[in-house]
């Protein structure tokens, strides 16, 4: 089969690898219809996560048809169309008992981390019975593969952890593709206000267009008081870091309102500064979480009702063969306007 190999902080290729058997009775195989890059993809190849070695398949996302399933293997069946969780999960071990699926014991964040990943013809996906989802008939298949990662990223470490409650000022910092879906998951809960800030003027008309209340272009303004002018001096109730930069955690700390909550979403792959000086006594919470894909099924509900629509994340298509092209757009994505991008099996 094909595959994107990473071969090295900055180096990757399309090229060819031998495809994956079944090597566990609870393991499936899946051949890839539609998968993505994901801004983690983009950490890797800058080094940021040195768990991926030089030879490894990347991605973590995507939807495809059950190709092999091992022999103790009892949810699905050779021909099902399945989403693929970016986090694997035995569905046994004390945390995932939890719903804390990210710290599995034999499992968490594997596909094109630990293991080879999906942005390849075919992929090997452990504990494929708490792993795999079984995709509704007539479900928007495009929509659907948001729901791999960016979608409960957004949701899970972005709304539920910054507690986002009806009338709340909510301030999400990086409208890119995590950004945005926590902003299409946040007006689930009718805050009063929703400030989206970037340095990216086209997706911030992007988030205007949908649902945000306001946006600040951060290279252009002082955000900081932008944000405070729009709250009455309060600060934002809620504010939401999916980033990952120092400068981007600055923000964050400086807006939150007494008693609010910031939820980093962000992967950081340098220091930030945590100014207690000025927080110590301000009753904030600071949260941090990898994605758990454990609110899938309630997604997946609300995108066949049409409540969500993350479709809206996807603003090119390739075919897979074309992924290095689209690396390549997806790594500029200011001057391309960029979000998510959708690659389809040949």
């Amino acid at each position: 089969m094909k595959a994107l190999i990473y071969h090295g902080p900055g180096k990757i290729a399309w090229e060819e690898k031998q495809k994956p058997a079944i090597t566990k009775e609870t393991d499936a195989v899946v051949k890839i219809l539609k998968t993505t890059i994901c801004g983690t993809d983009l950490h890797i190849l800058k080094g940021d996560v040195p768990t991926v070695t030089p030879g490894r398949i990347l991605g973590h996302e995507g939807i495809g048809v059950v190709d092999a399933v091992g022999a103790a293997v009892s949810n699905f069946k050779v021909g099902d169309k399945v989403l693929i969780a970016c986090i694997t999960a035995d569905g046994k071990c004390p945390y995932c008992k939890v719903g804390m699926y990210s710290h599995c014991q034999d499992g968490g964040w594997m596909l094109g981390n630990t293991i080879d990943g999906t942005q390849a013809e075919y992929v090997r996906i452990p504990h494929a019975d708490t792993s795999l989802y079984l995709m509704p008939q007539g479900v928007d298949e495009e929509a659907v593969v948001m729901l791999s990662d960016v979608l409960p990223t957004g949701y899970e470490c972005g709304v539920l952890k910054s507690q986002v409650k009806p009338g709340d000022a909510v301030a999400i910092v990086g409208a890119g593709p995590v950004g945005f879906a926590a902003l299409l998951t946040a007006n689930l809960y009718s805050p009063g206000q929703l400030i989206v800030i970037d340095v990216n003027d086209y997706r911030l008309e992007l988030a205007k267009k949908y649902c945000a209340t306001s946006v600040i272009n951060s290279s252009k303004t002082d955000a900081v008081k932008e944000v405070m002018e729009l709250t009455a001096q309060k600060g934002a109730d809620a504010v939401i870091e999916a980033v990952g930069l120092p400068a981007t955690f600055d923000i964050c700390q400086a807006i939150v309102a007494p008693g609010g909550r910031i939820a980093n979403i962000g992967v950081h792959g340098k220091s930030v500064e945590l100014h207690m000086e000025r927080l110590w006594s301000h009753n904030i919470t600071l949260t941090t979480r990898l994605v758990d894909t454990e609110t899938i099924p309630l997604l997946m509900r609300l995108i066949t009702a049409e409540q969500i629509c993350p479709r809206e994340l996807i603003s090119h298509h390739f075919a897979l063969s074309a992924i290095e092209k689209a690396y390549t757009i997806f790594k500029n994505a200011q001057a391309e306007k960029a979000m998510k991008v959708m690659l389809t099996g040949d």
